[in-house]
């Protein structure tokens, strides 16, 4: 049985529509706090992902996908949301595509921002694996802070050092406990992760693909994840990296909102 307590936010109108929002590794569910400024005609809901923030789990197995796939969908049952749109970032989006997948009766649309279906091929689902097993065992040795340094030093999250808000989401990720942060990398890491691939061409819910154009290694899987799925649209945002909801959350809004809009015509 899943005990998961989720922290969690529940920001807006409940008589309109709800957006779920997904933070990413080592964030939080202030994450999307910019972006939901500017969302006051939904009902917003942000939750703190296991392993993260002020969310509590009972045992190891409920850090798993589908776990906390279930977990999420008794959290919308909880809180009377029988359809909603779905916001994942990263390791949310991760979440967010298994979501789509095998709970598809309760999303509108899903709105996937810089996300992966999985890792394909064994070989590099095994060394994804033992990057995550050293990076795990790093998080419960070593100070958080140089962790957090050395895991934004590589080149995918250029764009993202490189904001002035940098320092204040910083703030937000040494909020979290190092030893959760591990299990979560062991247990919902890319490479522990069951592959998403196959599944994508069953997939009958809108979904939007939203990359930043200098995250080119993401700009390519989300190119053939589009190609793969018949209700896809692909969005590259400008001027962003990795992470565009930080980066530009006007220009993550409005993709968003767009996306929405196209969701109510087709149901009107």
């Amino acid at each position: 049985m899943n005990l998961t307590q989720f922290n969690y936010v529940l920001k807006g109108d409940r008589h309109q529509p709800t957006i779920l929002f997904l933070h990413g590794f080592m964030g939080n569910c202030d994450d999307f706090a910019q972006v939901i400024s500017n969302l006051e005609e939904f009902c917003c809901l942000m939750v703190d992902l296991p392993g993260h923030g002020q969310t509590t789990v009972q045992q190891d197995s409920d850090y798993q996908m589908p776990n906390v796939a279930q977990a999420l969908v008794q959290l919308l049952i909880a809180l009377n949301i029988k359809q909603c749109i779905l916001v994942g970032y990263s390791m949310g989006g991760r979440i967010a595509l298994y979501l789509a997948i095998h709970f598809t009766q309760y999303f509108q649309g899903v709105i996937l921002e810089s996300a992966s279906p999985g890792l394909s091929i064994q070989l590099e689902r095994d060394r994804r694996i033992a990057q995550d097993l050293k990076l795990a065992e790093q998080l419960e040795t070593s100070d958080l802070a140089d962790f957090i340094q050395q895991w934004y030093g590589k080149p995918l999250f250029a764009s993202f050092v490189g904001h002035s808000d940098y320092p204040q989401a910083i703030a937000r990720r040494l909020c979290n406990d190092p030893y959760k942060l591990a299990k979560s990398l062991r247990l919902i890491g890319l490479g522990i992760q069951p592959s998403l691939w196959k599944s994508l061409p069953k997939i009958q819910i809108p979904l939007l693909l939203i990359v930043g154009e200098l995250d080119t290694k993401f700009v390519q899987i989300n190119q053939m994840m589009a190609n793969s799925c018949p209700h896809a649209t692909l969005q590259s945002a400008n001027n962003t990296g990795h992470n565009v909801h930080f980066e530009d959350p006007f220009q993550f809004t409005q993709l968003l909102k767009d996306f929405i809009a196209r969701l109510s015509s087709t149901i009107d």
